[in-house]
């Protein structure tokens, strides 16, 4: 479902060929919900088939531009308005932290230290990724990228909250280890 609204999302913006949208994924939504090429021309398919994208221009080579339609702005904004239907949250990392009492305690160590490392080198590219906007300066909420950047700034502050609760988690085990 939500490769689909992001697609919309995205339409929603501005009209783009299957080529475009990628490189609009790629360079924002991407950092909330990744999506392969292949999985983003599937879904653009089954988008016009339901009528909620239509073909807005066919350029050189049989290269289409999709607009959404009104049936696709509907779609999203009821979207939008109901996050009650979303499916429940499911993390395959949490699920492996559960479990870490089945491992030696190095191992549950090495892997809580991963976490960590990995959640820091996001907090990097993601603030990287944010001074390419405005250096960095706080945007206006009537710029086109203020929504954008909020949900770069939760997957900053996510992942230093990610980090530092690893490091607490691995203090912990050396406390008792001790």
């Amino acid at each position: 479902m939500s490769l689909r609204i992001a697609a919309l999302g995205l339409l929603a913006q501005r009209p783009a060929s299957g080529y475009d949208l990628l490189r609009m994924f790629e360079q924002s939504m991407a950092n909330v919900w990744p999506a392969t090429q292949s999985q983003l021309y599937s879904e653009l398919n089954k988008l016009a088939a339901g009528g909620l994208i239509e073909v807005s221009a066919v350029g050189p080579r049989g290269r289409k531009e999709y607009r959404i339609t009104d049936a696709g702005h509907a779609e999203l904004q009821r979207w939008v308005a109901n996050p009650q239907d979303d499916p429940p949250l499911r993390s395959a990392a949490l699920l492996r932290v559960f479990l870490l009492g089945l491992v030696p305690a190095e191992q549950a160590r090495k892997h809580l230290q991963a976490m960590a490392e990995q959640a820091d080198d996001e907090v990097r590219r993601l603030t990287e990724l944010r001074e390419t906007f405005h250096g960095g300066a706080p945007v206006d909420p009537s710029h086109e990228l203020f929504f954008g950047l909020a949900a770069l700034e939760y997957g900053r502050r996510i992942n230093a909250m990610e980090a530092g609760w690893a490091r607490d988690v691995i203090a912990a085990l050396e406390t008792t280890a001790h």
